[in-house]
Formats: C-alpha cells, sequence, structure tokens
C-alpha cells in the first residue's frame, strides 16, 4: 500500500522525535567500552540513518550542501585535471611539500569557505540527533564519527556524498602519488572529526594510527586563533621531532606508521577532520617494503570492492 504524503511527513517526524528523545550512555561506560555502549549504538542505527535523512528532507539542515567547491581552487583544478589525464599528476604532488619524513603538508580547504562548512557541522552539533564521540585514544566531547562502518556516524546523506567525494577523489589517488607502497592497502575508509579545547580534551599522547596514510585537514576560520596544539613528527630516519603547526584549511598527509602528538593548547580551539585509508580487514603495508611499479592511470582509480565492517575504534 503506497503511503500518503502526510504518512511520510508523520514518519520523519516520529524519527527526528525518537531519535532526539534517546538517551546517551554515559561517559564512563562509553571510556569503558561497556557491552551496552555497542548495544546503544547498534540497536539505534536504522532510527540515527533515518533520523538524518529525515533533518536534510523537512528543512532544518542548513542551505549549504557540503561539495568540492569548499575545497582550495589550486588542489582543485590540480586534481580535476589529473582525473581527466593521470599524466598530468605532477601538478599535484607539486602542492604539497614535505616537512618531514614521511609527511606533507598543503593547502587543502579554501581558507574563505571554510565558514560554511563550519556552520554546516554547529548545525549538525546542535540537531539534537545523537553522534558518537571519537573514543579510540580518548573521547573527544566536540567530535564525530564520519565512516558508515562506525557506530552512531554522521549519516546526513549530503554529508556523506561530501565525505565518499573526499576519500575517493582526493585523499586516496594523492596518498597513492605520495606514498606509492600503500596500493592495494587503501580500499577502505574510515574518519573522524575532533576539537581541542583549553581545559577539555587538550592533547594527544605519541601514537601511531592504526592506517597505511592519514589524512589530517585543519578547520579552524581565519581569525579562529589558538595557541599550543602543535604537532610533533618523530622523524626515525633522522632520530629528530619535528613540531609543525596548522594554518586554517591545510592538512598534513603522512604514512599512519609516522609516530606522532598532539601538544597541549593553551588557548582558544583547534578543529581538525582525520581521514584513514587502509586495506580489507584493516591491513597496512610493511614498513620498508619496496612498493611495486604503478602506472599513473592506475593511482587515478577506485577500488571496486565492497566497505567491510572493520573499523580501528
Amino acid at each position: 500500500m503506497k503511503k500518503t504524503a502526510t504518512q511520510i511527513n508523520d514518519m520523519t517526524f516520529d524519527s527526528l522525535a525518537q531519535a532526539r528523545a534517546l538517551t546517551l550512555p554515559s561517559r564512563d561506560s562509553m571510556l569503558q567500552r561497556a557491552p551496552s555502549v555497542k548495544h546503544f549504538w547498534d540497536s539505534n542505527t536504522p532510527l540515527l540513518t533515518a533520523a538524518w535523512k529525515a533533518w536534510e528532507e523537512n528543512g532544518e539542515a542548513p542551505n549549504l550542501k557540503p561539495d568540492t567547491s569548499l575545497l582550495d581552487a589550486k588542489l582543485r583544478d590540480a586534481v580535476e585535471q589529473a582525473w581527466q589525464d593521470p599524466n598530468k599528476e605532477a601538478a599535484v604532488k607539486d602542492l604539497w611539500e614535505e616537512v618531514s619524513t614521511g609527511v606533507y603538508q598543503a593547502q587543502f580547504f579554501d581558507p574563505q569557505r571554510l565558514a560554511e562548512l563550519r556552520q554546516y557541522l554547529n548545525a549538525v552539533a546542535d540537531a539534537g540527533i545523537p553522534t558518537r564521540p571519537p573514543y579510540g585514544i580518548a573521547l573527544n566531547r566536540h567530535g564525530a564519527m564520519l565512516d558508515p562502518r562506525s557506530e552512531g556516524y554522521l549519516a546526513a546523506p549530503a554529508f556523506q556524498a561530501f565525505y565518499r567525494e573526499l576519500m575517493d577523489q582526493y585523499m586516496r589517488p594523492i596518498a597513492r602519488l605520495l606514498f606509492p607502497n600503500i596500493m592495494g592497502y587503501d580500499n577502505q575508509t574510515f574518519g573522524f572529526s575532533i576539537q581541542y579545547q583549553t581545559g577539555m580534551d587538550t592533547s594527544l599522547q605519541p601514537h601511531t594510527d592504526a592506517s597505511a596514510a592519514t589524512l589530517n585537514i585543519n578547520m579552524n576560520l581565519p581569525d579562529e586563533t589558538f595557541t599550543g596544539s602543535e604537532v610533533d613528527f618523530y622523524d626515525r630516519q633522522e632520530g629528530t621531532v619535528n613540531r609543525l603547526t596548522f594554518k586554517p584549511g591545510t592538512a598534513m598527509l603522512h604514512l599512519g606508521g609516522v609516530p606522532h602528538a598532539a601538544q597541549p593548547i593553551t588557548s582558544g580551539t583547534r578543529s581538525n577532520m582525520v581521514l584513514w585509508l587502509y586495506g580489507d580487514r584493516m591491513q597496512t603495508p610493511i614498513a620498508g617494503r619496496p612498493a611495486d611499479p604503478v602506472e599513473a592511470h592506475q593511482r587515478w582509480t577506485i577500488p571496486d570492492v565492497e566497505l567491510d565492517q572493520f573499523a580501528p575504534f
């Protein structure tokens, strides 16, 4: 039996209302990864997915639909040309500066468009629909899981289309270009947002990522300053520590095995989007293993594989 427009609107309202009425698990239970926490997210996945769709369809979402027009124009143009002709990929590589061994930096988002992206993410935070904060290394109160394999992820359809484009059209081919040995270990994706605030989630201890490659993108506005929160990268070859700072819209792309840490933030906030690539069942390349020769056109492809359900945290 076909549903009427009124029935559909009622279902939309019901999914939003029911999602907003949910009581999140306690902070302690999330930090302890109690079984009840996983049950909460798993049992409510259909409801939360419907609620995010309803949030967009009933006009509560901002008019902005995130897309690649938010990216730095030079990067966007170079990537688009490389997809049309992979032999032009050198123009993409030229935009990335190696700032530490195995770590590259470039302008990723257009600083003048970041306010639009942040407006969208602020609306997400104010939507009243539960999202799961990252609680891998620490429970970040102002972050969200971005990938569909994660419990309680940001399932808004417009954002998911944007996220998928970032991973498939930008991160993967660029990471393959800079790090040839990740080919074959980049079929699967993972992502989260994170915010460092004075007196709250202030730092991150030295660690490596469970990824083949990590893209860490700053989302601070040009007038949104902070002090501290530098990222230390440990150069095993040189035996040194290189301390780097994010500028609005810049990104650092590095091998997951590069040790790094975030220094304590001393004023303001730092907001970042962190994206990972790895292989099926979370496989990553063996460090130091020579990369097989790869033609340019092989880098600018999208793997034809199903997304698995293995998530690092």
